[in-house]
């Protein structure tokens, strides 16, 4: 009698312990235990099998599929490229959860910050756990949202520090390195450092979670350079080459996630019978090529960004929905036909001024895209989603560049997001 009633307390006890770890797992950003804070100071439990269920991301031909049901992906997503460098916890959890009312289903953002203040990496193999933490909370609870990300591991611009501060370390360490940024591309020293900070990340355990990264299903894919371009046109092979390399390099560690370049989508010079999709002449001279550059075999999906108002400043809204319309079916029909892989058109932006663009210009922008997307997901093609760039919350202006809005405050765009995200789960949720 003595021993069930102590099997009965045990299980009782057992119940209450896996109640109020669930509790604790699951309580909203900004909150937690007496003491505790919602953000990477706060109650942690790494415990892989107490988070919430997700299957990773692949591809079958020319289209993303749920690798645990095998059923189509079609994407609709946006850019929140300052997640990492929240000023709070709560406002990336807060983005998250905005991201995923919205029917939203991939986010991309920033995995690295090189150097200077609030950096992730501080010197080439020198890293700040509090930050890194950070990036463990914007990965734990994007899988808490069913959000998917994709990981962007160093910028080409010099914003967070980019390849300008992988060439400034190279020549502190006394390596023989041109001032060049194209350095980046080429030099051996600057491609170790790159390939250990990949190294660093793919294998990095979630303080959050207690899984690796490079065993998260709720990272949709590692994109290795944001709009990789160069200053001379005699880089362009050595852009090719690193790309091969570090996809391969990706791929040896990580066998589990797709990997994409980050490229813009310019077609180079040579490809004289494509020029006239580019935006102008000066898009050919960046050393990167839509085609040659997507076609590596370690890279598993083309990636677009779309730009008019930025690329075509002088143009009227019908001249810059011309060319985006063509832009937009190019890379579709290049991704199908050529490629064989799906295409994401990463980054789709316009500027949010009202002197430059009205709300409804800039839904029309937009609007173009989606439908262009909506319409080769209902043939099973290419066209692997869009990520409007970019979303914030309150109390994320300083991260807003001219092309970022909050989506409740404008109600067209909000609806207009809402309605893709709608018709891409019909859609694939009646085949899948």
């Amino acid at each position: 009698m003595r021993r069930g009633r102590g099997t009965r307390l045990y299980s009782l006890l057992g119940v209450l312990l896996l109640l109020a770890l669930a509790y604790f797992n699951w309580l909203p950003a900004g909150r937690g235990p007496p003491g505790g804070g919602g953000g990477p100071s706060g109650f942690k439990l790494p415990v892989p099998w107490l988070q919430p269920r997700m299957s990773f991301a692949g591809r079958v031909g020319t289209h993303f599929v749920d690798a645990g049901t095998g059923a189509p992906l079609y994407v609709n997503g946006w850019n929140s490229y300052w997640l990492l460098s929240a000023r709070s916890p709560a406002l990336a959890a807060e983005m998250l959860r905005r991201g995923r009312r919205m029917g939203l289903t991939v986010c991309r953002t920033w995995a690295f910050s090189d150097g200077g203040p609030g950096a992730l990496q501080i010197s080439p193999g020198r890293f700040s756990e509090p930050v890194f933490q950070m990036l463990d909370y914007v990965i734990y609870e994007a899988r808490r949202n069913h959000i998917r990300l994709i990981l962007c591991l160093v910028n080409n611009l010099d914003n967070f520090g980019g390849k300008a501060q992988y060439v400034q370390w190279a020549q502190a360490a006394g390596a023989n390195v041109m001032n060049s940024t194209d350095s980046f591309f080429s030099h051996p020293t600057i491609r170790r450092y790159y390939k250990e900070y990949v190294k660093v990340i793919l294998t990095r355990r979630n303080s959050y979670s207690g899984i690796k990264y490079c065993d998260e299903p709720a990272i949709f894919a590692w994109e290795l350079i944001n709009e990789p371009r160069c200053v001379s046109n005699s880089s362009g092979p050595h852009i090719q080459a690193w790309i091969e390399e570090m996809a391969a390099y990706v791929k040896s560690l990580d066998t589990k996630h797709l990997v994409t370049v980050g490229i813009e989508g310019f077609y180079g010079p040579g490809r004289s019978e494509r020029l006239g999709v580019n935006p102008g002449d000066w898009a050919a001279s960046l050393c990167s090529d839509f085609i040659q550059n997507s076609a590596v075999k370690d890279i598993d999906f083309a990636s677009v960004h779309a730009y008019p108002d930025s690329w075509l400043p002088k143009a009227s809204l019908e001249e810059k929905v011309m060319y985006l319309s063509n832009w937009v079916d190019s890379h579709l029909n290049d991704s199908e036909y050529i490629l064989r892989k799906p295409v994401l058109f990463s980054e789709v932006g316009y500027l949010q001024h009202p002197e430059v663009n009205s709300t409804v210009n800039g839904d029309t922008v937009l609007k173009l895209v989606y439908d262009k997307i909506y319409n080769s997901a209902k043939k099973l093609q290419a066209g692997g989603g869009a990520l409007i760039w970019q979303l914030m919350v309150e109390g994320s202006q300083m991260y807003n560049d001219g092309f970022s809005m909050v989506a409740r405050d404008r109600p067209s765009t909000y609806k207009l997001i809402k309605e893709q995200s709608c018709r891409l789960q019909r859609l694939y949720g009646k085949r899948g």
